[in-house]
């Protein structure tokens, strides 16, 4: 528990002492956006760095060699945790946001936070306004902002298990013109999930695969991409398990 006292205390500290550096950020940003916009990264990646830290997680990185540095990208990743954000927003280069459910629009402080990284408030049961988000976010990864995305849609519950990636995530590359990174997230649950509510020690995994031009795939794979990415995932989470774990 003590784990969980110290991360949560942490994150309380950070959003209410962190208000000053929020209001600087604001004025930056009406002269400067680009300026506020790799400052906010800077201290986001720093605050999730932190809470790692505190939390005991040692994280193992591969692939960073896959990521084009030329273009935006769309990272897809299966998704079993909340540290899954907190382990991946320090190690994206560049300007990265996310796809996050719309529910998040309401924490006070985060959102803020989440708004200066360019996340997006994905509404998943109104499609039309699910669809403006998309959009938006098509006209982020064209503006040089990458975006990451967790196609099955919500956490899966159960490890070692798959739920179907959502097509329409995909939406935001095939309508960008950017690649898709697969992102494989090896026992991030067992920092948290796996023995609420405690924190404890562990080690993750995350490697980013090579790129997917989707312009370069058969009109078959088109039409199943979900699939397709979600075994090239699947397929490498078990030789990674295997290995480390």
């Amino acid at each position: 528990m003590i784990r969980l006292i110290l991360a949560v205390t942490y994150l309380i500290l950070f959003l209410v002492l962190g208000i000053p550096a929020m209001a600087v950020l604001w004025i930056i940003g009406r002269f400067n956006p680009g300026t506020r916009d790799k400052a906010a990264k800077a201290l986001v990646g720093w605050g999730f760095g932190c809470i790692r830290v505190l939390a005991g997680t040692k994280l193992i990185v591969k692939g960073m060699e896959n990521i084009p540095s030329d273009s935006a990208v769309l990272y897809v990743g299966n998704h079993r945790s909340y540290f899954d954000i907190v382990l991946t927003c320090p190690i994206f280069p560049g300007l990265t946001g996310y796809v996050a459910k719309l529910e998040m629009k309401k924490w006070p402080l985060l959102s803020t936070w989440m708004k200066y990284i360019h996340c997006l408030f994905l509404d998943r049961k109104d499609i039309k306004q699910g669809l403006k988000t998309i959009l938006q976010g098509v006209e982020e990864v064209k503006n040089g902002i990458s975006l990451c995305i967790f196609p099955e849609g919500t956490r899966n519950k159960v490890n070692d298990t798959f739920l179907p990636f959502h097509e329409g995530s995909f939406k935001i590359a095939e309508k960008g013109g950017v690649p898709v990174i697969p992102m494989v997230i090896v026992n991030s649950a067992d920092a948290f999930e796996d023995h609420l509510p405690k924190v404890r020690r562990t080690t993750v995994v995350i490697e980013f695969q090579p790129p997917v031009y989707i312009d370069r795939l058969d009109k078959e794979t088109r039409r199943n991409l979900g699939g397709y990415v979600s075994k090239l995932i699947s397929d490498r989470y078990f030789e990674l398990k295997k290995e480390y774990y």
